[in-house]
């Protein structure tokens, strides 16, 4: 965030410079214009066989001396910007750095398995966002095996989500009928919130659908009457002020359009959680990780190389430091041994000893004396034998 700030400051820097010349340059030329047409307006009113003056052609010289020296000015103001985005670009170059090689692994995608997955992942990101034909040709020319079943939750998720965006809540509506008992399963409200939003259009539009708003409301909402009561409630109460606009009522916080941005999210993850998918594509989840990471990543190798100490990074399935991704980034849970300070891994995972605490297992071993083990935490001796693998 810093080398951008210090970027951004050189970019108001050039910008300020240039719309300094820019402001200049306009009001310099616009003089020497009026200057020569007002001459050449003298000139084209003389008559033919006119001869200059000497005070004329004294005039008409100091004239283009002018128009030299304006030239020659805006010439050098020219190679003043030039300078000035030469050290921008320096400024750049400065801040970022463009190698990423240093902290990238070539051998990642360097199998024809790994390289087909990599397809099949940037695949099912182009069919989650509704990008059908580049999903088919990447499909086609890599070789992939037809993803018709993949394709078709997509394409229907896709066609909702675009309904929604222009305020047309049929298709959602349909949909959440459709997995009504699904959704029940997991405690969603989507159906409850998308009839919310007809119910308050047909509310925006006056006493003169305040029937069809009645009638909509005991056929749809008065299902829903024992699980939001409260908001059905609230929902009623803007009758009260249909006559008087219920944009300067209590209620006017229910015309709110971030209602239509909430139920697009809200949509979204319930259908993404009844799929059995995550909200964002894997491809998206990395490639945002990646970002993140990477100035953190490019800051301690660069330590490291300083220090001459790049051995520590052994590059196979840890960093050298630990980097916050951010709490919507943490999908599993992290055991970290409470003897050695050590997060648990494939070759060192957590174990449960017979009293109930849980260690790694090289704590484990270190702590093994004569095949008895007493517990770090409280005085109780057993077997290390009997100690259990937990998983997370």
């Amino acid at each position: 965030m810093d080398a951008c700030n210090a970027v951004e400051d050189e970019v108001d820097k050039v910008l300020q410079k240039i719309t300094g010349i820019k402001d200049h340059a306009e009001r310099v030329l616009g003089d020497i214009t009026n200057h020569v047409e007002s001459l050449k307006k003298e000139m084209d009113e003389a008559p033919p066989d006119h001869e200059l003056t000497a005070a004329q052609i004294l005039i008409m010289k100091e004239a283009l001396s002018k128009v030299r020296e304006t030239v020659q000015c805006l010439a050098g103001d020219h190679r003043d910007i030039h300078t000035t985005i030469c050290k921008f670009g320096r400024a750049i170059d400065r801040n970022f750095d463009s190698d990423f090689a240093s902290v990238s692994r070539e051998d990642v995608f360097s199998g024809p398995d790994q390289v087909q997955l990599l397809n099949q992942v940037v695949c099912q990101h182009f069919y989650r966002h509704g990008m059908l034909d580049i999903a088919d040709e990447l499909a086609r020319e890599a070789g992939l095996k037809s993803e018709e079943g993949h394709k078709e939750p997509f394409t229907e998720l896709n066609h909702i989500l675009d309904c929604l965006q222009q305020k047309d809540l049929r298709p959602a509506l349909a949909w959440a009928v459709g997995h009504r008992e699904s959704l029940a399963a997991q405690n969603s409200s989507l159906e409850f919130k998308l009839h919310r939003l007809q119910f308050i259009g047909l509310i925006q539009e006056g006493a003169s659908r305040q029937n069809e708003a009645i009638q909509y409301a005991r056929t749809y909402l008065s299902q829903f009457v024992r699980s939001h009561e409260k908001e059905i409630q609230n929902l009623m109460g803007m009758f009260l002020y249909l006559p008087h606009g219920v944009n300067k009522s209590p209620y006017n916080h229910l015309l709110d359009p971030n209602l239509w941005s909430e139920i697009y999210d809200v949509f979204t993850r319930d259908a993404c959680s009844l799929l059995g998918l995550s909200v964002d594509s894997p491809l998206s989840v990395c490639i945002n990780a990646g970002c993140t990471a990477l100035p953190a990543l490019l800051k301690i190798k660069h330590l490291m190389q300083q220090r001459q100490v790049a051995g520590i990074w052994n590059g196979k399935d840890e960093l050298p430091i630990e980097i916050d991704l951010g709490q919507e980034n943490r999908y599993h849970s992290v055991f970290a041994c409470p003897i050695l300070r050590h997060p648990s891994s494939d070759s060192n995972p957590p174990m449960r000893l017979v009293c109930g605490h849980v260690i790694s297992r090289d704590a484990l071993n270190k702590l093994v004396s004569s095949n008895k083990l007493k517990c770090p935490y409280c005085p109780v001796e057993q077997n290390p034998a009997e100690a259990r693998l937990i998983y997370f």
